[in-house]
């Protein structure tokens, strides 16, 4: 097993379960010159790789009215561009050894758009739009799966860590996350998805599973709930003022 991310001492806790399993490369997903290098030690550890997971990312809360350029292109270097880099990096790798699959963490909000993460959606939409045609290319061709991640609210700092307009971390949590899908569960989710080598694996539960099915069955009343919504926070924005720092609402029980 091989873990990267930008946190080395976070990574050595989690391989000093297994030292002797797994190989530590801790990157920053955005070093795309840095990548050729890191893709040739991770291959020459075992002689090849077997499955790619793509989990980086960073989500958002802002209205688009609040939100600066630079947010956007945040979302899209970190969401969209650093995973379609790895994994670019590493295909030709994955066609010469036979197969493999490649796994990307993308969202509900990969599917579904909702306020406060314009630039998160499109990032996530932007994902999931590159993965499923890679998908179309090499599933037959070449004997590699694809599998697209859909998670809703998780158990994790995503909120926490988000960008607000101003491009500062939001700094706090919200209700949907801090009541969302317990981390080890939606790992098992996920694994077991990985392991059935499903195309899409679906982590949500609630109204934010109910939507996800929704924009397929019925993607008019999906629009106009959200719709709802972005009308309850324009509300919110009037009565704070220009830039204040809202929350959604809490869905995720419901």
């Amino acid at each position: 097993m091989i873990l990267s991310g930008r946190r080395a001492d976070a990574l050595e806790t989690v391989a000093a379960q297994a030292p002797e399993r797994t190989l530590v490369l801790p990157f920053e997903t955005t070093e795309y010159d840095r990548l050729p290098a890191l893709v040739e030690q991770a291959w020459n550890w075992r002689g090849r790789i077997d499955v790619l997971i793509n989990n980086a990312g960073i989500s958002q809360r802002s209205l688009a009215l609040d939100t600066s350029f630079d947010v956007y292109r945040k979302l899209i270097e970190v969401d969209y561009l650093a995973p379609l880099a790895l994994t670019q990096a590493l295909l030709p790798r994955m066609v010469e050894q036979g197969g493999g699959q490649l796994a990307i963490v993308s969202s509900v909000a990969g599917k579904v758009g909702t306020a406060l993460r314009t630039g998160y959606c499109g990032a996530k939409h932007a994902v999931v739009g590159y993965f499923e045609a890679l998908r179309a290319e090499v599933e037959d061709a070449y004997g590699i799966g694809v599998s697209v991640i859909l998670p809703g609210s998780v158990r994790t700092a995503i909120a926490q860590n988000a960008l607000e307009g101003s491009g500062a971390a939001r700094g706090r949590s919200d209700t949907n996350i801090d009541n969302g899908i317990d981390p080890v569960d939606a790992a098992k989710t996920i694994l077991d998805g990985l392991s059935a080598r499903q195309h899409d694996i679906v982590v949500a539960e609630g109204m934010e599973l109910g939507a996800l099915q929704l924009r397929t069955a019925d993607p008019a009343k999906l629009f106009a709930i959200t719709a709802k919504e972005g009308a309850r926070l324009a509300k919110v924005r009037a009565e704070l003022g220009a830039g204040a720092s809202v929350d959604p609402l809490a869905v995720n029980k419901q």
